[in-house]
């Protein structure tokens, strides 16, 4: 994989790394921990930088080591960055979300408003949602 970028918070931890997975062909986002609304905000858009530099239409974003809930802003994912995210290429996008934590309910609300713009599952593990991506390049190609 291709590292494209790390972001870290205003304590220096990081909460995103961004890689292209050449071999799959999508970009992989990793969110770690606590992530505020606006490293929602800045990781969405370096996120989207990734889609447009690498010119994939298949996202594979792993919150499984997020920690709190991201509600605030889904509300402007839906209106700032899906919208780009399309226009960028983006058809299929597999989130893989602990069940466990907060920020479930967060990606089942982004998974609804994603309906009419992209295709978004929501899954439990990352092998289903891989698996997922695949069949999704299948059926495309």
């Amino acid at each position: 994989m291709i590292k494209v970028v790390e972001l870290t918070s205003v304590t220096g931890k990081v909460f995103l790394t961004i890689e292209y997975d050449a071999v799959n062909n999508w970009i992989y986002n990793n969110w770690l921990g606590y992530v505020s609304p606006d490293n929602v905000k800045l990781g969405s858009l370096a996120v989207l930088e990734a889609f447009q530099e690498y010119k994939t239409p298949y996202g594979l974003n792993n919150n499984t080591e997020l920690v709190g809930r991201w509600d605030e802003s889904v509300d402007w994912i839906e209106k700032e960055w899906m919208p780009k995210a399309v226009a960028a290429g983006l058809r299929c996008y597999a989130h893989v979300a602990n069940k466990e934590s907060f920020a479930a309910p967060s990606a089942a609300e982004m998974q609804s408003r994603s309906q009419d713009m992209f295709d978004m599952r929501v899954f439990n593990d990352m092998e289903s949602a891989k698996k997922w991506l695949r069949d999704c390049q299948k059926l495309e190609s």
